[in-house]
């Protein structure tokens, strides 16, 4: 790995860590006096076995998982707790919310790329902003908005496949569904067409640097000496802060070009359909607190939101309909039928207009697909909160005030004691009735969009988004991966993307 060379200059500094670490925690062990009895959970295993299996880190995770419902990882400071227990899961994202919050140590990871913003906050900040974003999400105008926005990227996405099946052209479907899924969320959030499906260098730079950044914040989880390289300018914190520097110069363009197009129309008449006018106008009554740099931090929240959930599952959906074909023509039928598609559909443009709401909500085998796609790659594989003061969970474990503890995503979905022998199966008929109709599970045991007070205000969007995207492409086009003998391996960052883009070849169906 490229940011491992830089650690080897800095070999002492760990052996330094690790005995002062190990010191202090047996000079507490001495000096500690408590009537209470701690049972603290096992210890698997240390944060540098995590950064030895960075690129397959929440494979290693599974695999400990697999021994240990909740486990322990050594670190050179502080606690690390892993669990995969719901029951866990429930008392720190609901039971106790108040006990277990995002902390300073997610913030300070994160604070270059997400700020302020409602995914690295507590407090007040965090519910001024999910107050704001929940009206927003509950509207009809932004419902409506966002709609024909996903449906006219969803036919674009289409017209590109279709160029390649006509031609037998390999295609790159991530980076499609990426490019696709910015132009949206700029659409529906900040009123802006970016057009990056079409290819402008800014856009893609922009997107690009942002993905880096994404990585470099999720190597900082599992590097004790970030800060170290943060200080030097040394390694991926260097190539951070450049991205960072592009970031911001767009971002910050993106809000400047938005207030003259506002300050330009009548405030009362305008119609405010994207997500940005309406924190504008939230501007116009707070400007104090609704600084450049606020809105800033509220975009980028917004757009790993948007951007990378909904791209990066529907590229695993993809991969998983080429490896289960018979699923992928379900699929299908289920999209004709319930579209009631006829000679009249079998326009692009005409059947992705006319794609409704009515219809997409008797696909429920489509929904199972897609959220089977999300048990086995949910969109962020890891999250975690910090200990606020000393606790016991419900499976009888100790964690203390300052301790770090990780809910686990992507282990959960391949639990067999959760999910039954055939865990590691897609299977969406899991997910089905005896009817055929689309049963949930519960959010801590599924917990893809998180769960409790801090629950995803857009999973809603989210399967909308994604059922429009999903039904046209399989309405039109078959897909089969290029090389069927190439091992599809993830991206570790904050959101779970396919390493090197999935590339497939398109067929027409009709």
């Amino acid at each position: 790995m490229e940011f491992l060379s830089e650690l080897s200059s800095l070999a002492t500094t760990i052996t330094v860590l690790v005995i002062t670490a190990l010191l202090i925690k047996i000079s507490k062990r001495i000096l500690l006096k408590s009537d209470r009895k701690e049972f603290f959970p096992p210890m698997a295993g240390t944060i540098f076995h995590q950064l030895l299996n960075f690129r397959t880190v929440h494979d290693y995770h599974t695999k400990l998982s697999h021994k240990y419902k909740t486990f322990r990882l050594f670190t050179p400071v502080g606690n690390q707790t892993y669990t995969v227990d719901p029951e866990n899961i429930e008392y720190i994202l609901r039971t106790n919310f108040k006990n277990y919050v995002k902390g300073e140590h997610t913030h300070r990871n994160c604070e270059e790329l997400f700020g302020d913003g409602i995914f690295a906050i507590d407090g007040e900040k965090w519910r001024h902003q999910r107050k704001l974003a929940s009206y927003e999400f509950s509207t009809r105008v932004l419902r409506d908005f966002s709609g024909v926005v996903f449906r006219s990227n969803a036919a674009k996405v289409a017209s590109i496949v279709h160029q390649g099946a006509s031609s037998n052209q390999t295609l790159e479907i991530q980076d499609l569904l990426m490019r696709s899924t910015m132009d949206s969320i700029f659409k529906v959030g900040f009123g802006v067409e970016l057009n990056s499906l079409e290819g402008p260098e800014e856009g893609n730079t922009f997107m690009n640097a942002f993905d880096n950044c994404s990585e470099i914040i999720m190597q900082r989880y599992f590097n004790p000496l970030w800060k170290i390289m943060r200080f030097l300018n040394t390694g991926p914190e260097a190539k951070l802060k450049e991205s960072i520097k592009l970031i911001d110069g767009f971002v910050y363009k993106l809000i400047h070009t938005k207030m003259e197009q506002n300050s330009k129309q009548d405030s009362d008449s305008m119609k405010k359909e994207d997500i940005l006018s309406r924190f504008l106008v939230e501007r116009e009554r707070d400007p104090e607190n609704m600084t450049d740099k606020y809105l800033r931090d509220i975009i980028l929240n917004f757009l790993i939101a948007g951007k990378d959930t909904t791209a990066g599952t529907l590229s695993w959906f993809i991969y998983m309909l080429c490896k289960h074909p018979l699923v992928q023509e379900k699929v299908a039928e289920e999209v004709e039928e319930a579209t009631k598609a006829s000679e009249n559909t079998k326009n692009i443009n005409e059947f992705a207009k006319n794609l409704t709401d009515e219809a997409l909500d008797r696909m429920h085998y489509l929904h199972a697909a897609l959220s089977e796609t999300l048990r086995l790659y949910p969109a962020v594989p890891l999250d975690s909160k910090v200990c606020f003061s000393d606790d016991t969970l419900p499976d009888g474990f100790t964690v203390k005030k300052g301790d770090i503890v990780f809910y686990q995503p992507y282990p959960m979905g391949r639990m067999k004691y959760l999910w039954g022998d055939d865990a590691e199966i897609f299977r969406p008929e899991r997910w089905l009735d005896e009817n055929g109709v689309f049963k949930p599970e519960s959010p801590f045991k599924f917990i893809a969009f998180n769960a409790g007070p801090r629950i995803c205000l857009g999973r809603d969007f989210a399967y909308r988004q994604m059922k429009i995207f999903a039904a046209v492409l399989v309405h039109f086009f078959g897909f089969k991966l290029s090389d069927k003998n190439k091992v599809v391996k993830y991206r570790t960052m904050i959101t779970l993307h396919i390493d090197q883009g999935l590339h497939v070849n398109a067929f027409h169906r009709f």
